[in-house]
């Protein structure tokens, strides 16, 4: 199929939602018949609302798109702008002529003008985002539990409660957390709005539709230590979100779920892959499995850098970082650190053999800590003298990212 003269990318109108909806529910086979899909298709048209959606159009037409939110994370408790890429699709006969390479171009540069120096997704395909400059960045733990596994803890001081999802208390504790952990969104409307539709367990496991609820755990003095979202579905317990700030909030909340016993035959959970989920219970022959789950990349290297919380005050390379999308991350860079701050210079368009070499994609999960330099070095993803690699292992701070479903 040839290009058509009519195509054009543009902003997508609030009055071409409607479009918007039907390509997603075209790629995504979305079948409103099946009330479980509603939840999907209200909450990506809700988001429309909040965020920036770019498509191409053949005529009046639309056949791709893809939609940016604006989000913020902690990154190694430093707070960054994120563009969370969303709702991406092209109908078929479209697919082929660029036109998602176009648009994922155009809104990291939009992004970079807008102060984002970092965009996160959750892939369709790992092997086609790397080609856009995306590397995984964090994994998912699905863990399952038979009823006589689930753990008990004598003499838990304090109660839990259940109380709405959107109880403000619940809020305050996610917001005391996310401050405290790599990794973490900072939820904004957005994103609890995104979090009170997910069916992420109606869609692995059944057909049927039970209500998001919540338990929250008091101490002794009435302060909110820790909650859970859970749903209980055909005599099974499903934990879709587990946060504590303390390990009492931890340990009341499991008693919360052993209370359920006699009602359920098994409890489903899901955490982040750094989490140790079956070190930490009673029986720890629990069945659980590992996936890759998001996606980063950095929107503007020269702002992400100046930004970062490196771990030591005092240092000076140079990186030769390819980018396969856009130009102005792809180069030789001087950076140094001193009293005054991190400097960071581009130097020259072309890769200096004399720098630290990797691409945009190897860097941000460096960068983020899913995986350390050294190993990056040892399986041949950075190229450089092994002080540098050294050097890169002391100014990289420690921690993998802990997710907790970001949109």
């Amino acid at each position: 199929m040839t290009m058509k003269s009519d195509l054009h990318m543009r902003e997508i109108k609030q009055t071409e939602i409607k479009q918007s909806i039907e390509l997603l529910n075209y790629v995504f086979q979305v079948n409103l018949s099946i009330n479980k899909d509603r939840p999907f298709v209200t909450a990506k048209s809700t988001q429309f609302d909040e965020g920036s959606a770019l498509g191409w159009f053949d005529g009046d037409q639309l056949v791709a798109q893809i939609l940016n939110l604006p989000f913020e994370v902690n990154i190694h408790n430093r707070v960054y702008k994120m563009g969370g890429m969303t709702a991406v699709g092209t109908y078929p006969e479209y697919s082929r002529h660029g036109l998602m390479h176009k648009l994922i171009y155009a809104s990291l540069e939009q992004m970079k003008k807008d102060g984002y120096y970092i965009s996160y997704l959750f892939p369709y395909s790992i092997p086609y985002y790397r080609q856009k400059g995306f590397e995984i960045m964090s994994d998912i733990v699905e863990y399952q539990i038979r009823d006589t596994q689930i753990p008990y803890y004598d003499e838990i001081p304090g109660q839990v409660r259940r109380l709405s999802t959107s109880h403000e208390d619940i809020k305050e504790v996610y917001h005391q957390f996310a401050m405290h952990t790599h990794g973490a969104m900072i939820r904004n409307e957005i994103s609890w709005n995104e979090k009170y539709q997910e069916d992420y367990w109606e869609e692995k496991f059944i057909d049927s539709n039970a209500n998001l609820q919540a338990a929250v755990y008091y101490d002794e003095d009435g302060n909110a230590l820790g909650y859970m979202f859970y749903r209980i579905m055909e005599e099974n317990f499903y934990i879709d979100e587990l946060i504590t700030l303390k390990e009492v909030a931890r340990k009341a909340l499991w008693n919360f779920v052993y209370a359920h016993q006699s009602m359920v035959y098994k409890v489903y959970g899901k955490t982040t892959g750094n989490e140790a989920v079956a070190f930490l219970m009673q029986d720890s022959e629990i069945k659980q499995s590992l996936s890759p789950y998001f996606m980063a990349r950095i929107v503007d290297l020269n702002g992400f850098v100046k930004q970062f919380p490196f771990s030591k005050e005092s240092f000076h390379m140079k990186w030769a970082v390819s980018d396969p999308l856009v130009e102005w991350n792809h180069g030789t860079f001087d950076i140094s650190s001193d009293e005054e701050g991190i400097q960071i210079k581009k130097i020259s368009d072309e890769l200096s053999d004399e720098a630290v070499q990797m691409t945009v994609q190897t860097l941000i999960t460096m960068m983020l800590g899913y995986l350390r330099p050294t190993y990056l070095y040892q399986i041949e993803r950075i190229k450089g003298d092994i002080e540098s690699i050294l050097l890169l292992e002391q100014i990289i701070p420690t921690g993998v990212p802990t997710f907790v479903d970001y949109f």
